[in-house]
């Protein structure tokens, strides 16, 4: 199966999804259209990862524009996608909800609590690292997965085959570490009142990286059968 990334910025890499399809033996293709403005074509795509970044859906900017045609265009197809923080507001942006300020900016770690049983092993709670001050409506026809203390909408289910996620479960420690070097001054006003060095600090956690692998799971299992070993 060929996984292709969708990278806004350098410091946010795919990370524990790299390590899903590593051990999944699928071909993964790590696009920047930020940088390069270069885009996969539907056809070339078994399943979409967008990741998160320091923009905003709403920001008139033709690449953001492009890589909504490209989730409508696999949305269309039913093939899997996984948004995390941007990403997922781009998913939600697309789908013609709304993306604005969220009521608290968020940074650091804390937990989001299950609010759905839609996906089998999910914990009831986790602690995960949050990156952002804006925020999605949920989608009409998408189920509430995960809340926080500050934010209702903190991910959501779309059929079986669509996940978007407003925080981050992918970063591996190397990855935080690279988050905070180039961007720790964002932790400056968050409600969670973590500065750059308590979130280097925080402890790895297995359990992020094995959810990951949970939810990746779960929206590429019917792919996964049908289309194992091959490639678009």
């Amino acid at each position: 199966m060929r996984v292709n990334v969708l990278q806004q910025t350098p410091d946010e890499g795919p990370g524990a999804i790299q390590s899903w399809a590593n051990a999944n033996r699928h071909e993964l293709y790590i696009y920047h259209p930020a940088e390069f403005g270069q885009l996969p074509t539907a056809d070339q795509t078994d399943m979409l990862v967008i990741l998160g970044g320091p923009m905003s859906p709403n920001d008139e900017l033709p690449w953001i524009k492009a890589e909504r045609q490209l989730i409508q265009q696999l949305l269309t197809a039913h093939k899997p996608i996984f948004g995390v923080c941007f990403g997922a507001q781009q998913i939600v942006k697309q789908l013609g909800g709304a993306v604005h300020t969220a009521p608290a900016k968020e940074v650091g770690w804390a937990p989001v609590t299950r609010q759905s049983t839609a996906i089998p092993g999910v914990p009831a709670e986790v602690t995960v690292l949050h990156w952002h001050e804006e925020m999605f409506d949920l989608p009409a026809s998408a189920q509430l997965l995960f809340s926080s203390a500050h934010l209702r909408n903190q991910g959501f289910l779309l059929g079986d085959n669509v996940i978007g996620l407003q925080f981050h479960l992918e970063p591996l420690p190397n990855n935080v570490r690279e988050m905070v070097v180039n961007d720790g001054d964002y932790a400056t006003g968050s409600v969670l009142g973590q500065t750059p060095q308590q979130i280097l600090a925080y402890p790895e956690s297995v359990e992020t990286e094995s959810l990951t692998f949970r939810l990746l799971d779960f929206i590429t299992k019917h792919r996964s059968v049908a289309g194992q070993g091959q490639l678009s």
